[in-house]
Order: structure tokens, then C-alpha cells, then sequence
């Protein structure tokens, strides 16, 4: 029994301790000025639906969930983002060159 209270009691001294160490948040207000919404413009359903549905991962703005604050999943979070944004960045997308866009944007209809 001793010996199980003090597994947990390093364990729970570990959790405590790695809630000291956070990824840098991916958030940002300004609207970027090579947003995909500068090269395209959409109605604003369509707007709002990639907004709500892809931005959080693949943009220079994250909407983060509650658990974000939470270690290890927030480390887990970050790596997500960090991928869905180098697989694609609609807050730059506009600097790309025509053939990037073109794909992507194929890409993004075959998805």
C-alpha cells in the first residue's frame, strides 16, 4: 500500500509540475492581409462555415477548447496545429503563387 501512495504521489506531483510548461497559444486578432478571404471572397455562410470548421488549425487564429489549459493535451493541441498549419495556412494563403493556391484549393474540394 506504501508503496502505491507514493506512485501516486509522483504522479500527481509530475501532473502538477508540467502545468507549468505551456505551448505558445497560436492566436492573433488582426485579420492577416494575405488571408485566403483577400484573393477569394465568398458569402459570408461560406466565410463563417471555414472559419468555424477549419481555421482553428489552419490559420494564425485558434479559438481554443477548454481543455487547452490542460497538460499534456494541450501539448498534443499544438502539435496538431502546428501541422495543420504547414499543410495549409489560409491567414497566408494569398502570398502563395498561383499553382499552390490552385492545388490546395483542389485538395480542399476533394476533401
Amino acid at each position: 500500500m506504501a508503496i502505491t501512495k507514493k506512485i501516486l504521489s509522483r504522479l500527481l506531483s509530475i501532473f502538477v509540475l508540467i502545468q507549468f510548461v505551456r505551448p505558445a497559444r497560436n492566436q492573433s486578432n488582426v485579420i492577416e492581409p494575405d488571408d485566403i478571404s483577400s484573393d477569394y471572397p465568398a458569402p459570408d455562410n461560406i466565410k463563417a462555415m471555414i472559419k468555424t470548421s477549419c481555421y482553428d488549425c489552419h490559420s494564425n487564429n485558434t479559438n481554443y477548447p477548454w481543455y487547452s489549459q490542460i497538460q499534456p493535451l494541450a501539448w498534443r493541441l499544438n502539435h496538431h496545429i502546428e501541422e495543420g498549419k504547414d499543410e495549409l495556412n489560409f491567414s497566408d494563403f494569398a502570398a502563395f503563387n498561383t499553382r499552390y493556391k490552385s492545388h490546395k484549393l483542389d485538395e480542399i474540394m476533394e476533401f
